[in-house]
């Protein structure tokens, strides 16, 4: 593990995503108030349950039709900010995108994958922040089940709902639909 030190200054988007251009292989990090955060390992399940889920979007996304829109997994980012920038475990982004970007622009729908050391309720805020985002994901694998936090009609109203393995999820927009089973395994 490389144990130099991290810039202890606040940082801006832009300062941060150049910084980060010069990271080794592996290493991971976001940016939450102009401060730089590490991103720990992840488990073997967490991987699993990430990479289900993506081909899962994916794959709704291109039998709805819908080519205007892309599933992306980690790695790609969504800036919240000038000084907070997140990289959720996968996320669908509507409308033209540079494929050379780091960062999805208009993402319409995150998707988190629940471990240990999660931070909660500040990411919802986070993404909840921008007015693209209708749907956050949080994706609980060990118990089978999904958070669905949606916006509704309201801007400042989001709706949660605990979905089961059996259930389906409906993602308008962008119009699709995503079978609960196929994020988990076995």
């Amino acid at each position: 593990m490389n144990t130099r030190a991290l810039p202890t200054a606040p940082m801006s988007v832009d300062e941060f995503l150049v910084w980060s251009q010069g990271l080794p292989e592996g290493e991971r990090y976001e940016l939450v108030d102009g401060r730089i955060e590490r991103m720990q390992s992840e488990r073997i399940i967490h991987a699993e349950t990430k990479a289900r889920v993506w081909l899962e979007l994916r794959t709704a996304l291109q039998s709805a039709g819908r080519s205007e829109c892309q599933a992306f997994i980690d790695g790609v980012s969504v800036r919240i900010d000038e000084t907070t920038l997140r990289e959720p475990d996968a996320l669908i982004h509507c409308g033209p995108y540079d494929p050379d970007s780091i960062v999805a622009e208009n993402p319409v729908v995150i998707v988190e994958v629940a471990s240990p050391q999660s931070p909660g309720v500040r990411k919802s805020l986070d993404y909840f922040s921008l007015e693209s985002v209708q749907h956050y994901l949080i994706v609980l694998p060990a118990e089978g089940r999904v958070l669905h936090h949606h916006r509704s009609d309201s801007p400042d109203e989001i709706t949660t709902r605990i979905v089961g393995r059996d259930a389906t999820i409906d993602l308008s927009p962008p119009g699709i639909t995503l079978a609960v089973e196929a994020f988990f395994a076995g």
